[in-house]
């Protein structure tokens, strides 16, 4: 899994708890104490999933919550609500707001894992499906495998991880920033140029020959995995089809 979890708890061993249980699950974790950053690192990166404490310092997670719903960006973005509220009018006044979800503390890790797969597949199931498969390109999370027309493509761990972003989302357009945070991690530093080398190396191990380059360039932007990608395969096969073939009406 590579889906991105924002994790609002000002409570700081539930925050780490969290951020380890998830990131050992496959997920990307960013994290804060404070309603008032939801907005700002919403817009730095979208997130998948979105698990908000009620009790916060400053904006409470109801009015989040209440802010998230009404704007037409965020949405639709899966909330689960963490409280120490247990009461039944409380759990409806924050389902209400339009959270997806309500946990009350103390609670299960596993339980609150098993709500989140479920919110994920339910919202965007690409980002929890263990295939994803696109025209004739195959990645397997599961078996860290890729296959195109059925023949086995040796990535790096780098690269699959690379291919693997731009497959959950055809046709978003990613800067090299944004790949340097989800593939190699905000920890760590290095040139966004990094970047093109690895898309370089990617698109050379996908295609061979005359193959459809499944990577589009945007110029001074980024990178995409091609929405027309599986369009243009079954166009280049139609055109193959009725090209005649030498001498065959002799």
């Amino acid at each position: 899994m590579s889906a991105s979890i924002l994790i609002v708890e000002d409570e700081e061993p539930l925050k780490v708890l969290l951020a380890y249980n998830f990131e050992s699950e496959g997920y990307r974790v960013r994290s804060t104490a404070m309603g008032e950053d939801v907005p700002m690192m919403i817009a730095d990166e979208r997130p998948n999933l979105v698990i908000l404490d009620w009790m916060l310092p400053g904006i409470s997670g109801i009015e989040v919550c209440r802010l998230l719903r009404s704007r037409a960006d965020t949405r639709n973005i899966p909330i689960i609500m963490l409280t120490a509220r247990g009461e039944e009018s409380e759990r409806v006044r924050g389902l209400a707001t339009g959270a997806d979800d309500y946990v009350v503390k103390p609670f299960s890790v596993p339980e609150l894992l098993a709500r989140v797969r479920s919110l994920l597949r339910r919202a965007d199931p690409d980002v929890v499906a263990e295939v994803l498969s696109i025209g004739d390109l195959s990645l397997d999370r599961k078996m860290r495998r890729v296959t195109r027309a059925g023949r086995d493509i040796t990535l790096s761990p780098t690269e699959f991880r690379l291919l693997e972003h731009l497959m959950q989302s055809p046709g978003r357009v990613y800067s090299r920033s944004q790949l340097l945070d989800a593939v190699w991690g905000r920890d760590v530093y290095i040139d966004e140029r990094t970047v093109d080398v690895h898309v370089g190396r990617l698109r050379r191990a996908l295609s061979r020959a005359r193959e459809t380059d499944p990577i589009r360039t945007v110029r001074g932007t980024g990178y995409s995995f091609d929405e027309r990608f599986q369009a243009e395969l079954a166009k280049g096969a139609g055109e193959r089809r009725h090209t005649p073939v030498r001498g065959a009406d002799r």
